[in-house]
């Protein structure tokens, strides 16, 4: 071997090396950033010694789409339960101290100890205070849900703004790699940048990322809907102003295909729009539909009728709880959305507005027609006791309120604190699971294409000696260069 030869394998050592020494440092100060895949310099031999030809880019396609569809559905299960903990909470208060059916267990009890002392004034204003305390709880529980859906609408506006700028984001990033891709840049840093907005995207939307010639990507939504192809497709959605029980909400498309809502407490929802939706057109009407039909319940269950004959379904009209449809009653088995928000105590037995709490012993609260004590009797109490007696008598309900078709007014609205906790349950379960699965998935990614400081540690080590060797064969060929002039003179 020559001295010059010597002296271009040092030279082409030194220049690799430094290369390499770069892409460890750059690997080191990003071994924090999860989007950050690790970078290696690919060295082929050349005559004489050899150069770095490119600068690979770690990947492995098939842990990042599970990542992605892990992450897409985690998101979707803890936007669904933490909705569910915020509606209920907003509804049926902490431990549901204020939920309808412990405000129904207290008006029992006291039209109980009424109807066992029924001359006692008191204890009839403690019934129509208790019946008070009902109204308010499903007035306002109706209030919430509507609220909260009205929230959950101008949250979806929010969200879809934000994933109409991830994807003009990508949309940069991807032109960004295609280009270079084209012209023979390193298009890593890029790369990187377009596989964290797909992260991003995911936590919206679940998403197929298709990959094409030059890097060039392709998205798809989980219906089909075409995300993004070149351009970005546009995600669109229109709030509204201002919800109740019979408005229904507005759907999110994207490139003008609605997309799906989830279903169930272990939602089918992949990413929070499917999850909001679900919230603001499942699980708040549901909630809202089990208390329009206690509110029904409670009409039947104090309607008065003739007093010569009970039983007799014709003629009845509401007594203590009525409604805006009075002196009709509400149809039998079937919902009347938002009646939870309009049902209200008769003024005829309620005395803050001049009423009497007796009437609700004697009857005559629809009329002079339906009173039943017209002696007025202290003593009376056969009303109060049918009363108490057909709160807990099976009436029908519609099963489109999801609690059941056949049961008392009391053992409907406990179901329906039932059914919701236990959808709850399922969904703080379903949470644990898919956060466990979107853990192992980012940990398994970031083994296979991350930065193990460690092993980069060990690389700067071994560069370091590689230069210092390079630089000793120059010192060497110099010094014989220098021999070898000296001798020549």
């Amino acid at each position: 071997m020559s001295l010059t030869t010597a002296l271009n394998i040092a030279q082409s050592a030194l220049f690799n090396t430094t290369r390499q020494t770069t892409v460890v440092s750059q690997n080191i100060s990003n071994s924090g950033n999860p989007d950050y895949a690790r970078r290696s310099a690919t060295i082929v031999s050349t005559a004489p010694g050899a150069t770095v030809v490119n600068i690979q880019r770690t990947t492995d396609d098939v842990l990042f789409r599970s990542n992605m569809k892990a992450l897409s559905s985690y998101e979707g299960q803890n936007t669904l339960l933490n909705g569910m903990q915020n509606l209920g909470l907003a509804v049926n208060g902490v431990d549901n101290a204020d939920s309808a059916a412990s405000a129904l267990g207290d008006f029992q009890q006291a039209l109980n100890l009424y109807s066992a002392t029924p001359s006692n004034t008191s204890l009839g204003e403690n019934t129509v205070e208790s019946a008070r305390q009902l109204v308010r709880n499903l007035n306002d529980g109706t209030n919430a849900i509507q609220s909260f859906r009205t929230d959950m609408d101008n949250q979806i506006s929010q969200a879809v703004a934000d994933l109409n700028n991830l994807l003009n984001s990508f949309d940069q990033a991807n032109r960004t790699i295609v280009a270079g891709n084209q012209t023979g840049a390193d298009v890593s840093d890029a790369e990187d940048q377009r596989d964290g907005l797909l992260k991003q995207i995911s936590q919206y939307v679940s998403i197929s990322a298709i990959k094409r010639d030059n890097g060039d990507m392709m998205l798809v939504t989980s219906d089909g809907a075409t995300l993004y192809e070149t351009v970005p497709r546009t995600v669109t959605f229109d709030p509204v102003a201002g919800y109740d029980a019979t408005t229904t909400g507005n759907a999110i498309k994207v490139d003008g295909v609605p997309l799906s809502a989830g279903t169930g407490g272990n939602t089918s929802a992949s990413g929070r729009l499917a999850a909001m939706v679900q919230l603001r057109d499942s699980t708040a009407t549901t909630m809202q539909s089990q208390l329009d039909e206690i509110a029904r319940g409670l009409i039947n269950a104090f309607a008065e009728t003739d007093p010569s004959d009970p039983t007799a379904t014709a003629g009845k009209t509401p007594g203590l709880f009525t409604w805006d449809g009075a002196p009709a009653m509400p149809t039998d088995g079937t919902l009347d959305p938002g009646l939870a928000g309009r049902i209200k105590i008769n003024p005829a037995m309620d005395s803050t507005v001049g009423g009497n709490a007796s009437v609700l012993r004697d009857g005559g609260g629809g009329g002079a027609g339906y009173v039943a004590n017209p002696d007025g009797n202290a003593s009376f109490s056969d009303l109060l006791i049918r009363y108490s007696q057909n709160l807990d008598k099976p009436i029908a309900f519609d099963p489109a309120a999801g609690a059941g078709s056949n049961a008392s007014v009391m053992t409907y609205s406990t179901n329906a604190i039932s059914s919701f906790e236990a959808a709850r349950k399922d969904a703080s379960d379903a949470a644990d699971n898919k956060n466990a699965l979107m853990t192992r998935t980012q940990q398994a990614l970031s083994n296979s294409t991350g930065v193990n400081i460690d092993e980069e540690m060990s690389m700067m080590l071994d560069l370091e000696h590689s230069y210092q060797a390079s630089a000793r064969m120059i010192s060497t060929v110099d010094n014989m260069l220098s021999a070898l002039m000296n001798a020549i003179h």
